[in-house]
């Protein structure tokens, strides 16, 4: 059904939100403050005109934008952009009752992501390259992508290529691809096996096109040079798609939070380590114990700490957090501490921490949400909120990183 709707406000997702008598109506691409016509089916809204534009409305970077399902809110002016994703924090603090004051919006360059994962199918007998569309399974194909950084949108025509070696039917692949210091370092999962003719000729490209490495399945087809990034200035060779910061920039932001928040502990427990985006800055100064439950991560977090110069010393330790966190009695041996989980948070972990006289914790998290619930069993446990500061490296996305520095206000 065409309605005419009133938007009212910006969803979470980046929708606009119409508040009708039969409930809210979400319509991608719409804007507060817009009067729009749209097709309607149930509580989604599929935008068809802008009656009446909002003050917010701004010219998208991308061409493909409103086609491609990668970004959400390119078409919001900046200013409004950073409230926004401020406001998310708040809101999330505020549904655990927590009350801080959230710093603004530690904002994210355009061209500066490091990691991007691209779809490939077989259309027709063509290869597209490219992201899905929202709420779809069709690949949209990209000529350009302005929040990539430029060694990958540079690449684009010889991923295609890649793509279309490694493809062997209609089912769509997934190339992760993360730009280091040494190349493209690409991965996929969706390929079973290449037969001996794909595969010499996927060598053949990636060592003509200069990639560092090509890896299917967990195998690596061909390495011309080990992947490289810097943790502050300590080379580090990651695993293939391994979890890494989005962009350096936020990963600078973020890491020079925690170790101002630190500085002065002498021993720290660098808890979801991964390869070690905190821990090899922390060794700077303090000794630091980094647990990560990814084997192949920190297999490259302890060989850069070895190899490194002027490092304290840093022990590495393989455990599942969420099924065996570090407990309380474990925590009494650390003065500083970090964490880093993934989206579903640290709760198990933290109510160890709670129970801990740990004096300093730095919590990082890329879901408000689950940092909020991790927080309020800190704050329970005798914690107190110091700073908390939203920081982009998903620019034009609904996802914002946080980064959250508490002090122990008494004894547990």
């Amino acid at each position: 059904m065409t309605e005419h709707l009133a938007i009212d406000e910006l969803g979470a997702q980046g929708d606009g939100i119409a508040r009708t008598p039969a409930g809210p109506v979400y319509v991608r691409f719409a804007l507060p403050g817009e009067t729009v016509t749209a097709i309607v089916t149930g509580q989604r809204g599929t935008l068809r005109t802008v009656r009446r534009p909002s003050a917010l409305r701004a010219a998208p970077a991308c061409r493909h934008f409103g086609a491609c399902g990668g970004c959400a809110v390119q078409h919001l002016a900046p200013e409004a952009y950073l409230d926004w994703k401020r406001e998310k924090v708040e809101r999330a603090l505020a549904s655990r009752g927590l009350s801080a004051d959230v710093e603004p919006l530690v904002p994210c360059p355009p061209a500066s992501r490091r990691r991007v994962t691209f779809t490939a199918r077989l259309v027709g007998g063509n290869v597209l390259l490219g992201f899905n569309a929202a709420q779809s399974h069709q690949t949209v194909a990209v000529s350009e992508c302005p929040i990539a950084v430029p060694e990958i949108v540079a690449s684009l025509a010889d991923l295609k290529a890649l793509a279309g070696i490694i493809l062997a039917d209609k089912k769509p692949i997934r190339l992760t691809v993360t730009s280091t210091r040494t190349g493209l370092d690409i991965a996929t999962d969706d390929v079973r096996r290449l037969d001996e003719k794909k595969r010499q000729k996927a060598v053949d490209l990636v060592l003509a096109k200069g990639f560092a490495r090509l890896t299917i399945c967990g195998e690596t087809i061909v390495e011309r040079e080990r992947p490289v990034v810097l943790f502050a200035g300590v080379p580090v060779a990651v695993p293939p798609a391994g979890f890494l910061q989005a962009t350096t920039q936020a990963e600078e932001a973020m890491a020079g939070l925690v170790a101002e928040h630190l500085y002065g502990a002498r021993h720290v427990a660098d808890l979801f380590s991964g390869s070690g985006t905190f821990a090899l800055r922390l060794a700077r100064i303090s000794r630091v114990h980094a647990v990560e439950g990814d084997a192949a991560a920190l297999r490259a977090l302890d060989e850069a700490a070895r190899l490194a110069p002027g490092l304290k010393p840093v022990k590495a330790e393989k455990r599942d957090l969420f099924h065996r966190p570090l407990i309380a009695k474990e925590l009494h041996a650390f003065d500083g501490l970090v964490f880093d989980p993934p989206r579903s948070g640290a709760e198990a972990q933290c109510r160890q921490i709670a129970r801990s006289p740990i004096r300093r914790i730095a919590a990082v998290s890329c879901n408000p949400g689950t940092l909020a619930r991790d927080l309020a069993l800190l704050i329970e446990g005798g914690y107190r909120i110091m700073r908390v500061v939203p920081i982009d490296q998903f620019l034009w996305s609904p996802h914002v990183e946080v980064v959250a520095l508490l002090e122990r206000a008494g004894k547990p």
